[in-house]
């Protein structure tokens, strides 16, 4: 893949918001697996395993302030989806040549994204 020479703004956004998108899929990793409170559902044990396979155990669903904080994180990240894709750059590509260079900056700012949080990570 050619080396584009982005503008320094549109990388700036596809960083952030890759960190965004990262910060997004942690939080939801950390919630509970339903949004409302939900009772769970006994797995099964088949007989040929004896190990009990499937089933949930209840979820306490969401509170308000993470329901306001996944709400936030998702309005940024569209937010920030709407800015790099409206990017006025986008309009000065070929249009042929447009998927294969956003792939490009995808893949250049994702590595400046995740030393970013290694880097907050490590100073922590």
């Amino acid at each position: 893949m050619a080396e584009t020479a982005f503008p320094d703004d549109l990388r700036a956004a596809q960083t952030r918001l890759h960190q965004a998108t990262a910060e997004l899929a942690e939080l939801c990793e950390r919630l509970p697996w339903s949004v409302e409170p939900t009772p769970g559902w006994p797995g099964t044990k088949p007989p040929h395993t004896g190990e009990v396979t499937g089933g949930r155990e209840a979820s306490p669903g969401w509170t308000q302030e993470e329901k306001q904080a996944v709400d936030r994180l998702r309005a940024r990240c569209l937010e920030l989806a709407l800015g790099v894709n409206g990017h006025w750059f986008w309009g000065e590509v070929e249009a042929e040549k447009r998927a294969e260079a956003r792939t490009e900056l995808k893949q250049a700012t994702r590595v400046a994204a995740a030393t970013a949080a290694q880097d907050v990570a490590e100073a922590a």
